[in-house]
């Protein structure tokens, strides 16, 4: 499985959010900044996040996205979701019927072996980002990182 590029921005966006103050925002374009990303892009990706009630925004001149709930409220899914959609990356058109190899109807009234468990992995992946909180990540960045990211996303 292979998610987009702003996949992975939306995930450091939002951990990065959650290690401001509470209540604290950052424009899209200090985001971009801050991690080299192409601002107009990634304040769309941002908006979807929006959408889907995991950020806040604000506008004004110190207006710009925060969390819009607690860091243990949103989980790794969410955010996936938020940009990626909760579709099963894997689709089968049942090509065990096709061909020269093509099974007999009566081998097919079962759903097949691979699609089964390519749904089984996906209910996994979808588990492990479920129980995953913003909360949780942080627990497990370098102590030092929280106050590294709010001072280097200070305004200048």
């Amino acid at each position: 499985m292979k998610l987009p590029v702003s996949t992975e921005w939306v995930l450091h966006c939002a951990t990065t959010l959650a290690q401001l103050e509470p209540g604290a925002t950052a424009p899209a374009a200090q985001l971009a900044e801050y991690y080299d990303l192409p601002a107009p892009y990634l304040a769309k990706q941002l908006q979807s996040l929006v959408r889907a009630g995991v950020l806040a925004a604000t506008t004004g001149p110190r207006g710009g996205f925060r969390l819009a709930r607690n860091a243990s409220e949103i989980t790794l899914l969410e955010i996936v979701e938020a940009v990626d959609g909760a579709a099963s990356p894997y689709e089968c058109r049942e090509i065990r019927q096709q061909g020269r190899g093509a099974l007999p109807p009566e081998d097919c009234r079962d759903t097949c072996i691979l699609a089964a468990k390519m749904a089984e992995a996906h209910q996994a992946w979808r588990a492990t980002l479920a129980a995953t909180s913003l909360a949780d990540i942080l627990g497990e960045l370098p102590p030092t990182a929280p106050a590294r990211t709010r001072s280097r996303l200070r305004a200048p």
